[in-house]
Order: C-alpha cells, then structure tokens, then sequence
C-alpha cells in the first residue's frame, strides 16, 4: 500500500491563502457587474386589475378573520370576461419562476 503525502504546515496555509484570494476575487468580479434591470410591468386592463383587487379584499378579509390557511377558491360567472390567468399568476407569483 502506498504512503500517503504528507504535507507542512506552511503547504496548507499556502493552499488556504490561494484559496481565500481566488474567492476574494470571484467576489470581487461578481459585485462588478451591475444588476440587471428589472423587467418593465406589462399594462393590466381594467378588468383584470378589478378582479386583482377584489381577490386581494378577500384575501384580507379571509385573514382577519383566521381563515388564512392558504386555500382559497375563485370563480368567474361572467360570460366573455378576459381572461386574466396569466396577469393574476403574474400579481401573485413574486419572484417565482412560472410554470408554461
């Protein structure tokens, strides 16, 4: 069986000190490049911004009253309402990414 290296002390701190610089610097390089700029919003209809609104009232209201468990149901009965899907997925989704 082969003997494994051994290495001194001043191996390990050199290979540390390596370590820490090259991290340093890939920092560094990161914070460098600026941020890119947000996507601009796209325009809601009326419509769409009214349904918002009104899922968000009752949002608020299902969690003043204790009924904030996370599950809440919507309808549309309306016949040739827009279709406002992807504004409400857009409204309510944050950061995450969405789903195609």
């Amino acid at each position: 069986m082969p003997k494994p290296l051994r290495m001194s002390r001043r191996t390990w701190v050199a290979v540390w000190a390596v370590l820490c610089v090259a991290g340093i610097a890939a920092t560094a390089a990161l914070n460098a490049f600026p941020a890119p700029d947000p996507q601009p919003e796209k325009p809601v209809s009326a419509e769409c911004a009214e349904y918002i609104a009104d899922i968000e009232t009752q949002l608020a209201k299902a969690k003043r009253e204790g009924n904030d468990d996370g599950v809440l149901a919507f309808t549309r009965t309306r016949v040739g309402a827009d279709d406002c899907s992807d504004e409400v997925l857009d409204h309510f989704s944050g950061d995450r990414a969405r789903r195609g």
